[in-house]
């Protein structure tokens, strides 16, 4: 599987702390490896990130202060809703869509 950048590359950032703002990375590869297909900067906290069209197989991001979500592309989860795919805490890291 991969993350539809279109519609699941959305990720929800929460954050108690507007001063820092986060970067989001979309890559080809698993693991944040590979060819970058686009990327998000300055991204403010409680931003629901839908990015262009295309597919990235991992999504990096950093400068996270608090949480990230991530949303599964289509129906009911498109624009953050319904449930998150994946959570990770805040700074830094990296989420490979699921295989399928």
């Amino acid at each position: 599987m991969q993350f539809n950048v279109a519609l699941l590359a959305t990720a929800l950032l929460v954050s108690a702390s507007p001063a820092l703002s986060a970067v989001v990375t979309f890559f080809a590869g698993s693991g944040c490896t590979g060819q970058v297909v686009g990327q998000s900067t300055d991204l403010p906290p409680n931003d629901c990130l839908t990015a262009g069209s295309g597919s990235a197989r991992s999504i990096g991001y950093s400068g996270v202060p608090n949480e990230i979500f991530f949303f599964e592309s289509g129906g009911a989860h498109d624009t953050c809703t319904n449930g998150a795919q994946a959570t990770f805490g805040g700074g830094s890291g990296c989420s490979t869509a699921p295989d399928g």
